[in-house]
């Protein structure tokens, strides 16, 4: 192994804490579809996930050439900075999944890696191009490519069913379910777990005890895949909630669909070397898969709080870790409060979510009541000058009464009307 100063390990254990907080915090990416359609017993779903992305991280290691030599330039960067990247990236993994919402922790990190080095040797340490082409380009194009194919493809599915049982098919598709989170686990693994190793690479080219241009050495590749396996395996249930019954309701059908369609453009990214964000295709994919139904819905108030993450996720991550950078130049004492820092707010964090637990118990339990979405205006119109079957036959029958017509009248639009006065 190669020589590894305390500041070089120091950094290391935070990468890797890092490639575990990405294991929980994108384990919803591969299963939550299939954990809310019943197609896998949670704990099940977690475990099989794990072992797929262990596998996954021995697929490839184009994104994490990408991360290690294209993003930022390696000449002037300290292992100072790549740990400030880290402070950045690990928070805001944490701060969503305690709100549950399905952010990108790739962009957390590139988000993390960019600030540092612009605090650390200004706008000229960060490849723009690289940035753009390999980062900025697929955030938007992967969730609206694997929502439009996960749409076409729940449309397709079916109509291929309509000559079969709903019953038969709804088994047929939860088998396929299993195959395509598989799938989507195995593509996770050849893209996220990459990011760390691409990262630890990085930090030791910057602390001399690799050459530049040097490839990720075995015991990184081993370390990432296996990092990111335990935290899958713990389990994101926050989020899983939020993807699996937030955004949609997903029937067996547009479950195949939605991991089916991100698992494709996943796979194909890896093989180009961009650092796709799983989150976004993977959300893309169900909201896609959602809409593909008749009937089906798309909870736009929950999509909108995540693309808000989403636009914040890069921009976040790269203040804190300006700011830890700048702490950092004081030395050691710098370093110290830096890490003190990190340590205590993960501890805080923790220590919130447990006033709510979510896990596999309760994780496909329906959000309580006062969480649901407002009808709308549209939706409110349409109720006041609907009238209901019921009171319409009715009046066919005898006087429609003030009780019914009432009823046809959403509450909120309700008046109190004063009694007449006795003659």
């Amino acid at each position: 192994m190669e020589h590894i100063t305390l500041l070089l390990g120091i950094v290391i254990i935070t990468a890797l804490v890092f490639d575990f907080t990405n294991g929980f915090h994108d384990t919803a990416n591969a299963m939550a579809t299939t954990i809310s359609t019943g197609a896998l017993k949670p704990k099940t779903a977690v475990a099989m996930s794990a072992v797929l992305n262990l596998v996954g991280a021995f697929m490839s290691v184009e994104v994490a050439k990408t991360i290690s030599k294209g993003l930022v330039n390696e000449e002037g960067i300290q292992p100072e900075v790549i740990f400030a990247a880290l402070v950045g990236a690990i928070l805001w993994n944490l701060v969503t999944w305690l709100v549950g919402l399905p952010s990108s922790s790739s962009h957390a990190l590139m988000g993390g890696l960019i600030g540092a080095a612009v605090a650390s040797a200004g706008i000229g340490a960060v490849n723009g191009g690289t940035v753009v082409t390999k980062v900025l380009i697929p955030a938007i194009a992967a969730p609206l490519v694997a929502g439009i194919a996960a749409y076409l493809a729940a449309k397709l599915t079916y109509k291929l069913g309509d000559k079969v049982g709903e019953k038969t098919s709804a088994k047929g598709y939860r088998a396929g379910q299993i195959a395509s989170a598989g799938l989507v686990s195995l593509a996770h693994g050849t893209n996220d777990a990459q990011k760390t190793m691409g990262i630890i690479t990085l930090a030791l080219i910057a602390g001399g005890a690799l050459a530049p241009d040097a490839n990720p050495p075995v015991w990184v590749i081993v370390s990432a895949g296996v990092a990111i396996a335990l935290g899958t395996y713990l389990g994101g249930w926050r989020i899983i909630r939020t993807m699996g019954k937030g955004l949609t309701d997903l029937q067996p059908q547009q479950g195949f669909a939605a991991q089916t369609s991100a698992a494709s453009v996943i796979l194909a990214s890896s093989n180009l070397g961009f650092s796709l964000s799983t989150t976004h295709s993977c959300s893309g994919a169900v909201m896609g898969a959602g809409l593909g139904r008749k009937g089906g819905v798309v909870r736009w108030s929950t999509a909108t709080r995540m693309f808000v993450a989403w636009g914040l996720t890069l921009p976040a991550a790269a203040l804190v870790s300006a700011g830890a950078e700048l702490v950092m130049r004081v030395g050691d004492v710098g370093i110290a409060a830096v890490t003190v820092f990190l340590v205590g707010s993960c501890l805080a964090i923790w220590l919130i979510s447990r006033r709510q637990v979510v896990d596999h118990n309760n994780v496909n339990e329906v959000e309580p009541a006062g969480t649901t979405e407002d009808p709308g205006v549209v939706t409110t119109a349409m109720a006041a000058v609907t009238v209901p079957p019921t009171v319409a036959a009715a009046g066919t029958a005898a006087a429609v009464t003030d009780e019914d017509l009432r009823a046809t009248i959403p509450a909120a639009t309700q008046t109190e009307t004063a009694p007449a006065a006795k003659v």
